[in-house]
C-alpha cells in the first residue's frame, strides 16, 4: 500500500434489496489537500447547474474530516431527487467517512491533510417510487462508500488481479469483448 496519500481512486457497488432502485456506486478520490485531489476538490466548489456539489456533513455544524465533497453523477432536476441527495445520501456518505476514521481505514493523524471527492449516483426512479426504502438507500450508500474508501487506500484491485481477471470477468451491463 502506498502511504503517500497523494492520489487514490476507488469505487464500489452495493446492490439494493429486492424491489428497490437504491443501488449505490460511489467513485472516490482521496488525497492530500496540497496535491491534485485537493486542487480538484477546490475546483468543485464552483457549482454547475444540476450537478451541485455539497460537503458531507453529519448534521449542521458537523462537517466530516477529511473534508468530503459529494457530487451527483446525474442532473438533479427536481426537489425530490435533491432531497434524497442532500438527505439520505449525504448522511450515509458522511457517516461512512467517520466510520472509516473509527476503524482506522483513514489515519486520524492526517485527516485534516486529506480530502475526499465522492461521485454518487441516485437512480431517478427513487424519487417517484412510493415504496422507496430510505433505510436501504442509506445502507447501500454507507456500505459502498466505506468499501470504495478502503479500496482506494489499499490500491484495489491490484494490477495483478486485473490482469488475472482480464478474460474471466465481464462488464455488468454487457459484454463487448
Amino acid at each position: 500500500m502506498s502511504n503517500d496519500y497523494l492520489f487514490h481512486a476507488g469505487e464500489a457497488t452495493v446492490l439494493a434489496r429486492e424491489g428497490q432502485f437504491t443501488d449505490a456506486m460511489p467513485e472516490i478520490l482521496i488525497g492530500r489537500t496540497n496535491g491534485p485531489v485537493g486542487q480538484a476538490f477546490a475546483n468543485m466548489m464552483a457549482q454547475s447547474k444540476g450537478h451541485t456539489a455539497m460537503f458531507a456533513i453529519r448534521a449542521c455544524n458537523q462537517l466530516v474530516r477529511p473534508a468530503t465533497i459529494v457530487v451527483p453523477k446525474v442532473t438533479l432536476k427536481d426537489f425530490a431527487n435533491i432531497d434524497l441527495y442532500g438527505g439520505v445520501v449525504q448522511s450515509a456518505t458522511a457517516d461512512a467517512v467517520v466510520d472509516c476514521l473509527i476503524e482506522g481505514i483513514i489515519p486520524k493523524d492526517i485527516a485534516n491533510e486529506l480530502c475526499i471527492i465522492s461521485l454518487v449516483w441516485i437512480d431517478p426512479r427513487c424519487a417517484t417510487d412510493p415504496n422507496l426504502d430510505k433505510q436501504d438507500m442509506y445502507r447501500t450508500n454507507h456500505e459502498a462508500t466505506m468499501l470504495a474508501i478502503r479500496r482506494a487506500l489499499n490500491n484495489e484491485p491490484s494490477v495483478e488481479e486485473l490482469i488475472a481477471n482480464r478474460h474471466k470477468i465481464k462488464h455488468d451491463m454487457d459484454d463487448w469483448s
